[in-house]
């Protein structure tokens, strides 16, 4: 018997040695998880023979277990190179067949499809019409190269305009009258703003602030013009400060002038609102402590990035960023009962349990970093180590079945 226990320990660290030379072969493979042999003792099932007498017969691989621990994370110069770090499997498509991998090595293909080398497309939420994320089933993910469409200043999704001043208390009203917006002694202070049109046209819009006189005090009028033609004041009344220089919220927001337009936009036009909540009149000079608006010309795409919970955005030439999905991680009860294909990717199994599918930080998922990816887990050192002890262990079966074969001989020369 001591040849077949001799044979199986040959086998045993020959299925050692591949497994350990797979690991050190892949050690630069990037989202690589490291396999250990795990052994078993082989004992016969025979009648009659008591228990502590019993003698095993070999060894045998009880599994090849895969060691699913967080490798090291380098930085790269792809924004859609994508690093796990934490738990989870990206979750690919090839045309229907669903697989998973640690490798987040993507790229975009001609169709837009994010894709890694094998072509398998990366799934993940789709965006809905006003860019939120819509938590469903997932979809292969898609970047548009389409320009975005121009928003205007007016756009009830732009907001109102705002602008946050400080008109100085110090201040006279101007020595001369009308107001005239080509002559400062006509004004107190001025500030200008860069608006757009329904097409996206760009138009400077100038403000101008005169104090009214002696009679009104805390009170100002606000003058406007569109690329410095048709002053017009603006509706609503006076911005009215009481006597701590605070603005009377009744008088915060003020609709703007419309003016005739020759680009094409709808015409006339008004950028819509203004919004003076914050204003002051305080003892210090006039200035601007903020003067938003929320309009924005068309783009074209410029680049894409992924955020740490996996949302894929868009950034374009005008400023503005867009969602474009979220990718999704999946995660499994028994990882280890995942098969591998090949090309660092796995199928589920009956043994692995159904995907749990979710955004990168919930649960038990880990979080994505963009421009990066996770490196083999694969300690060299451990594994030149256990190359070391498994071949000392193929010498010693060797041994035992060259030390059988020298008991035989000598039975055998006993006649």
């Amino acid at each position: 018997m001591s040849f077949q226990q001799g044979l199986s320990g040959l086998n045993a660290a020959s299925s050692s040695l591949d497994v350990i030379g797979n690991n050190i072969s892949n050690s630069s493979t990037v989202g690589f998880k490291s396999g250990s042999a795990n052994f078993s003792d082989i004992y016969a099932a025979s009648l009659g023979i008591v228990s502590g007498a019993k003698i095993g017969i070999g060894v045998g691989i009880g599994a090849v277990q895969q060691q699913f621990t967080q490798g090291n994370l380098t930085t790269t110069n792809n924004p859609l190179d994508l690093a796990l770090n934490g738990g989870g499997f990206f979750r690919l498509s090839d045309e229907g067949a669903i697989s998973y991998t640690r490798n987040g090595q993507f790229h975009i293909d001609n169709d837009g499809y994010v894709i890694n080398d094998q072509r398998a497309r990366l799934t993940g939420y789709p965006v809905a019409a006003n860019g939120a994320i819509t938590p469903s089933n997932p979809i292969e993910l898609q970047i548009s190269a389409g320009q975005i469409a121009p928003r205007a200043s007016s756009d009830p999704l732009a907001g109102e305009l705002r602008a946050v001043l400080n008109l100085d208390s110090r201040d006279s009203a101007p020595a001369i009258s009308p107001f005239d917006y080509s002559d400062p002694e006509t004004y107190n202070f001025s500030t200008a703003l860069t608006v757009f049109d329904t097409l996206g046209v760009v138009h400077n819009m100038t403000t101008f602030y005169v104090l009214n006189g002696p009679t009104a005090p805390g009170q100002w009028t606000v003058h406007a013009t569109l690329d410095g033609a048709d002053p017009k004041v603006v509706e609503g009344g006076n911005l009215i400060f009481n006597t701590s220089g605070a603005l009377d919220p009744a008088s915060a927001l003020r609709d703007l002038p419309s003016w005739s337009l020759t680009t094409g936009a709808v015409s006339p036009w008004s950028p819509g609102k203004m919004d003076f909540t914050g204003t002051t009149q305080y003892g210090s000079g006039s200035n601007v402590d903020r003067l938003t608006q929320g309009g924005f010309t068309s783009g074209s795409l410029v680049g894409v990035g992924v955020n740490a919970d996996g949302t894929v955005q868009g950034r374009y030439s005008n400023g503005q960023t867009r969602n474009m999905g979220q990718v999704v991680l999946a995660s499994f009860a028994d990882p280890n009962g995942l098969l591998s294909l090949g090309n660092n990717q796995w199928s589920l199994t009956s043994l692995s349990g159904p995907e749990l599918i979710g955004a990168p930080a919930s649960g038990s998922r880990g979080v994505i970093q963009s421009a990066a990816v996770e490196d083999s887990n694969v300690d060299l050192t451990k594994q030149l180590v256990d190359m070391i002890t498994a071949q000392r262990n193929y010498q010693a079966n060797a041994q035992t079945i060259k030390t059988q074969d020298q008991i035989m001989q000598t039975l055998v020369n006993l006649r």
